[in-house]
């Protein structure tokens, strides 16, 4: 069982949908919040943080999805509420490794991640957590139009003779490419920092 105080979860994050894989490997602390794995998925994917988010975790006994993100008492009009994430211990629900459960982020462009737990580790003195210990290419740019919209990005900036290729390569973040990606580039953020920028308070 795992120790939130002494212990480190080790994370594998997939882009569903995607070839070859877009993925990240981290360490977070056992302690976290779903909002605290929210920040730190979001930092060590590439993600801005600038649209909805939510997690779907089945419940062990009755398979049913847990939906854990910001605070919803309509439910999205699924009927299911959303928990606000900073109130549930990612502990709470996932411990055993092989245990899977999904991210959305961003409802519109609709980016799915499958989220694993390779395992659980003791945490090593003197070490800062969370950390990014491998991936595989970059994120897609924010708003490019889901999986269909990425697609189409990529085949046009590979292409100088496509129609739209110098608008896009206009378009990308500066050094944008689609297998940039390092793992000592990941910096996170203060999960608690991020959830007063986003709710505005002191």
């Amino acid at each position: 069982m795992a120790n939130q105080r002494r212990d480190v979860f080790r994370f594998r994050i997939e882009l569903l949908d995607i070839q070859p894989p877009i993925w990240r490997e981290i360490l977070v602390p056992a302690s976290y919040s779903f909002w605290d794995l929210h920040v730190a998925i979001q930092d060590a994917m590439g993600w801005e943080d600038y649209h909805l988010h939510e997690f779907q975790v089945p419940e062990p006994e009755s398979g049913e999805l847990l939906r854990i993100g910001l605070p919803d008492d309509e439910g999205f009009g699924t009927g299911t509420v959303t928990l606000p994430g900073w109130t549930v211990g990612v502990i709470e629900w996932i411990e055993e490794a092989g245990q899977t459960f999904d991210y959305d982020y961003d409802f519109g462009d609709g980016w799915k991640h499958r989220i694993t737990l390779v395992g659980v580790e003791p945490r090593i003195k003197g070490q800062r957590y969370p950390q990014c210990l491998a991936g595989a290419r970059a994120c897609p740019p924010e708003d490019c139009g889901g999986v269909w919209g990425y697609e189409n990005l990529v085949e046009a900036l590979l292409d100088p003779k496509h129609p739209d290729h110098e608008d896009l390569r206009n378009w990308v973040p500066n050094g944008w490419g689609p297998e940039i990606f390092k793992a000592s580039d990941v910096r996170f953020d203060n999960p608690k920092r991020r959830w007063k920028l986003v709710f505005g308070e002191a």
